[in-house]
């Protein structure tokens, strides 16, 4: 993949500090992290070693990598490696794709109630499969898999939603079986969407009742308790949006998935041009049969619809449910593979680590360290030379933090 001439990081470096005069009271200190990692990544500021060829004396620069989690030039090591390991937990049947969205009303209060409402979501969300998918009525089954939480939509729009994948079927109640699912049906998605719904909306009222919720800004109205009870009638009587793909092989929904689970809102070969303070990016445009489209932001508003995508420190975007639960996972997998007259697996899992040093002008993926062979004359090996401290001052930062939404 060729290096792209533009970057997220481009933005960040020529109009970071207007965003910032703007929009940096109200930016919480994850936030804050998030802007000046972009900024720095694969800098000279972030420390880095000089390499030379013991033949041809050819010279490379390879400057640090951030690792932040919202950086769109981190991870792509450790997303290889985390597909590899979910592939061993793959069991020798068909897999359903579900996707779960919370509707556009909720997106202010998800904003200023990330700790609270995005594990919410994880939780029902799992609990509406689990709930349906053991209902005899239904498939009479213990379900399990994974979910992943995306909050972005194409145009980098607050949208939050989980993907859930998982096997199309599961163990019988005394574990004596495998219940597969019918060849083209999953579970009613009508029955999971109303579930779910119920199950958030309780909750949600919950919390309010006991005080658990952030209510400033465009929220400050449902401290009120009638705007309150209004909204949550609104979102009673709309029909949420649950979707199953039918019942497919697991490796094309894992790979689909992997290029997610560690990419941010927006990737940068998506970025077309930065002119006169506008950013222009493609997207598919899902409502016209996934047309690739531009669209032109203004650089302030790309870098505030982007900041609203950096997760809380601590909040994991993966988890697991069910029979896939982390306590009982294997357990349960060796039983299920038993069953499905499935070998075990006795692979280890792989290290997810990720290189720190990383060629200065080569996109991610691409790595020259010490002992490779030199990429001008293929003789050669490289050899380190020099190494860069990093510049502590780089990430100083003088923050005033209230947990405010950015919409």
């Amino acid at each position: 993949m060729s290096r792209p001439r533009l970057e997220v990081a481009d933005v960040v470096r020529q109009h970071g500090e207007a965003f910032l005069e703007r929009y940096g009271h109200r930016l919480s200190g994850a936030q804050h992290r998030a802007l000046r990692a972009i900024e720095l990544c694969r800098t000279a500021a972030l420390g880095g070693h000089l390499t030379q060829c013991d033949r041809c004396e050819h010279q490379e620069p390879a400057y640090n990598s951030c690792r932040h989690r919202s950086c769109p030039k981190c991870h792509g090591a450790t997303q290889a490696t985390w597909l590899a390991n979910r592939q061993r937990e793959v069991l020798n049947t068909p897999y359903v794709h579900v996707i779960s969205t919370l509707p556009q009303e909720l997106s202010p209060l998800v904003l200023q109630n990330p700790r609270v409402l995005y594990p919410l979501l994880f939780h029902t969300v799992s609990q509406s499969l689990l709930d349906i998918g053991g209902d005899p009525k239904r498939l009479g089954a213990e379900l399990g898999g994974l979910a992943v939480l995306h909050t972005w939509g194409q145009q980098l729009q607050h949208h939050p939603h989980l993907h859930c994948l998982l096997p199309a079927g599961g163990l019988a109640p005394d574990g004596s079986r495998w219940v597969p699912c019918r060849p083209d049906f999953f579970l009613p998605v009508r029955v999971l969407s109303r579930r779910f719904r119920k199950l958030y909306l309780d909750a949600l009222e919950h919390l309010y009742d006991q005080g658990q919720l952030t209510l400033a800004g465009r929220c400050r109205d449902l401290a009120e308790p009638k705007p309150w009870k209004r909204l949550l009638a609104t979102l009673r009587d709309k029909e949420w949006v649950v979707y199953a793909k039918e019942p497919c092989d697991s490796e094309h929904v894992l790979k689909y998935l992997s290029r997610y689970v560690y990419r941010v809102a927006i990737s940068n070969h998506r970025l077309v041009a930065l002119e006169n303070g506008q950013v222009t990016f493609r997207y598919k445009d899902y409502k016209r049969d996934h047309q690739l489209r531009t669209r032109t932001l203004e650089a302030v508003e790309f870098l505030r619809r982007l900041m609203l995508h950096v997760l809380p420190k601590g909040l994991h975007k993966v988890r697991y449910f069910g029979l896939m639960a982390n306590r009982h996972r294997s357990q349960k997998l060796a039983q299920c593979r038993t069953l499905l007259g499935q070998a075990a697996d006795t692979t280890q899992a792989s290290e997810m680590t990720e290189p720190d040093h990383i060629r200065a002008d080569e996109p991610a993926g691409v790595r020259v360290q010490p002992g490779d062979v030199c990429p001008v004359c293929r003789q050669g090996r490289m050899q380190l030379v020099k190494t860069y401290d990093r510049h502590r001052a780089a990430w100083d930062l003088s923050i005033a933090v209230p947990n405010l939404d950015t919409s």
